[in-house]
């Protein structure tokens, strides 16, 4: 898995060379990698809400995003229902690890964290990560909606995933977070 991951970046080194520097968007790397970085705090979602009454799935935060998404996209040229669609992927994501951390620590439960993070300081960074991701959906909407995009996020993903050296369990989440990355019409 680790050689194919190294291929995958290499080869993506070598596709994303070959793009103009002039051409617009001509990377889905930083989106890709705000979506990588959103995967890697549900670590430390996981351990603030294990062993509490918090659940896994929060309907009320869910929406809150989903609103303020779709309440922003319009002002950055965003069609609302892409972007919610691509939040959505990126909450799965999230609880995708959870779930998975959640099934490892009951099933080894000296593997539970040793301290619970404060839930109230994870928030303004995921925060600030959805912000990022906005920004990134508005600026690769013309590569999103290109022919090029599915193998492009590949890629993307492929060597996210080895920059951030993510187990199976991470490569799962993040590829359900960049599922939604490329707009279908």
């Amino acid at each position: 898995m680790r050689v194919l991951a190294v291929v995958v970046a290499v080869v993506s080194g070598l596709v994303l060379a070959s793009v103009p520097a002039s051409a617009s968007a001509s990377s889905l790397w930083q989106l890709t990698d705000l979506a990588a970085q959103r995967v890697a705090i549900a670590d430390q979602v996981a351990a603030a809400k294990y062993g509490t009454p918090s659940p896994i799935d929060d309907p009320v935060r869910e929406q809150q995003i989903y609103d303020s998404v779709a309440a922003r996209a319009p002002e950055l040229g965003l069609d609302p229902a892409d972007a919610v669609r691509f939040f959505r992927a990126q909450i799965e994501a999230n609880k995708v690890v959870q779930r998975g951390l959640y099934a490892r620590w009951d099933a080894h439960p000296s593997e539970v964290p040793a301290t619970r993070p404060d839930l109230g300081g994870i928030r303004p960074v995921i925060d600030r990560l959805n912000t990022g991701l906005l920004t990134e959906l508005a600026s690769t909407s013309p590569l999103r909606a290109s022919r090029s995009c599915p193998a492009r996020r590949l890629v993307a993903a492929g060597a996210a995933d080895v920059v951030h050296r993510f187990d199976v369990l991470h490569v799962r989440a993040l590829g359900e977070a960049t599922s939604a990355t490329c707009l279908t019409r």
